[in-house]
């Protein structure tokens, strides 16, 4: 079975994938047990839906998806996209949307950056999950598991999982701190999605 993993960050440079689920571990404890893809994201996207479309040339056999904090978002519009391709979806450490104080750092993080107000409403706006209606996750056919981060932060809110639970009916994994975060320990995620994401009954 195959894995594909998502990693989060938002037009940040340091948050590739070697980073966020390289160097912390989670790559080689998931190579254990799978074959697994871990593609940069693209760096400077306009949209999520750029993002999917991206995911949806990449990506030719159905997989388990896993994606952390932004990177839930890209999952999701993929997932909407190209449902056939995505067996489970593991949404981890969901980035929390709506956030007056996180989108207002947000946006001017984006702008600085050279993000123009479109991109910027394009990435910020959804409802739970940024550039996703609740519709969507609501309609979502395959299984879905959420991580919490524990403990919660403002980027990453225990708000957020619970409504991705109420909209998805995902069961909610192990929580724990998100990656790169020192104290995250990968033993204990990659049990979570080895058992979610590749067992089968």
């Amino acid at each position: 079975m195959s894995l594909l993993l998502i990693h989060g960050g938002l037009w940040q440079d340091e948050f590739g994938a070697e980073a966020f689920w390289g160097r912390t571990g989670v790559l080689a404890g998931l190579r254990e047990h799978a074959d697994v893809l871990a593609p940069d994201r693209p760096r400077r996207p306009g949209s999520w839906a750029v993002e999917a479309a991206w995911l949806a040339e990449l990506v030719t056999t159905p997989m388990t998806v896993v994606a952390g904090s932004n990177g839930c978002s890209a999952a999701v519009r993929f997932a909407v996209l190209r449902p056939q391709l995505v067996e489970r979806l593991v949404l981890a450490w969901p980035a929390t949307a709506h956030d007056p104080e996180v989108d207002g750092f947000t946006r001017t993080a984006l702008t600085e950056l050279g993000a123009t107000p479109v991109m910027v409403d394009e990435l910020l706006g959804g409802e739970t999950l940024r550039g996703v209606t609740d519709d969507e996750l609501r309609a979502l056919p395959m299984p879905v598991a959420v991580v919490p981060s524990v403990p919660d932060n403002p980027t990453h809110q225990r708000h957020t999982v619970d409504a991705v639970q109420a909209l998805t009916g995902a069961v909610e994994l192990d929580g724990c701190p998100e990656p790169p975060r020192p104290t995250f320990q990968p033993a204990g995620f990659v049990d979570s999605v080895v058992q979610f994401g590749l067992t089968r009954a």
